[in-house]
């Protein structure tokens, strides 16, 4: 179908025609037209009407995202997280809100305690490392294995002017960390999904998101807390802070493994949907 006129219904239709939702259908038109058209919903109300050029553009790519199942994150090369602009690519997981509370939180500690060297395992598209880094004065290493992801954010950090605070490194965890290097706080969105589970996911996600940024190789999908866990005390600081993002139904199970390498006053943290999505611990 080619677009003449940019009638949000009709897209809206197409959505739901594919199987979504009206709320999830709406949400990503107007993502979509705020980032290729620069154009926000009330500009729409008030007569604002995207080029022809433009309207092409929008129609093609409405037609890839029904035909493939691609994110539109992906197909548009950017999402949003916290108010600000990420670039994502098929390197990196696209950011979601629930890890906001993961920021939200080490950012309060941070404020809290005057800590200065924050490091971000698995930091992707750096989302979270650059987000710590704009709301606080401390300095931020993210490492990834990926040359893709660490090329993202990157560029992220660029783009949001963080150059001199959001630093990366190529590291499989700790392995790159020289053993002088300590930290005030370690933070981490680990791969927390069991391979066992992954037909059960959508398809954006199973198919198209990167399987090493999402999957463990172990049953129960804990293996890089694990891991994390036992290696972060040596590159911590007295009184450091380890805080993770956990899947649902694992964080008393994080809770355990990092009461097993020495951390204490364990908190956990629900995101709006009652998920027990943060565990926050201290090295005494």
């Amino acid at each position: 179908m080619k677009i003449n006129t940019l009638k949000k219904t009709d897209l809206i239709k197409r959505y739901t025609q594919c199987g979504f939702s009206v709320e999830e259908a709406s949400a990503e038109i107007d993502f979509a037209i705020d980032i290729l058209c620069g154009l926000t919903p009330k500009d729409l109300i008030i007569g604002v009407m995207p080029s022809p050029k433009d309207l092409e553009k929008l129609d093609a790519i409405v037609t890839r995202r029904l035909t493939t199942r691609e994110p539109m994150a992906q197909i548009l090369g950017y999402a949003y997280f916290m108010g600000n602009k990420f670039e994502v690519t098929k390197d990196t997981l696209i950011p979601r809100p629930e890890t906001e509370l993961l920021v939200n939180k080490a950012v309060e500690i941070i404020k809290a305690n005057e800590l200065k060297q924050i490091m971000d395992i698995g930091t992707g598209s750096g989302c979270i490392a650059c987000m710590i880094a704009k709301k606080t004065n401390a300095q931020v290493l993210g490492v990834d294995i990926s040359n893709g992801a660490l090329k993202v954010s990157l560029n992220n950090a660029m783009h949001l002017d963080l150059m001199n605070r959001a630093l990366f490194r190529k590291s499989d965890l700790f392995a790159k960390i020289r053993e002088e290097e300590k930290f005030d706080m370690i933070v981490s969105n680990p791969p927390y999904i069991p391979p066992h589970v992954k037909e059960t996911l959508q398809i954006e996600v199973k198919d198209h998101e990167p399987s090493s940024a999402l999957f463990t190789t172990d049953e129960d999908g804990l293996e890089f807390y694990e891991k994390i866990s036992n290696q972060a005390c040596s590159f911590l600081n007295k009184n450091g802070y380890l805080l993770f993002e956990a899947g649902d139904g694992q964080a008393f199970m994080i809770k355990d493994i990092m009461e097993k390498n020495n951390f204490s006053n364990i908190e956990i943290l629900n995101d709006v949907s009652g998920v027990k999505r943060v565990v926050v611990g201290r090295f005494a």
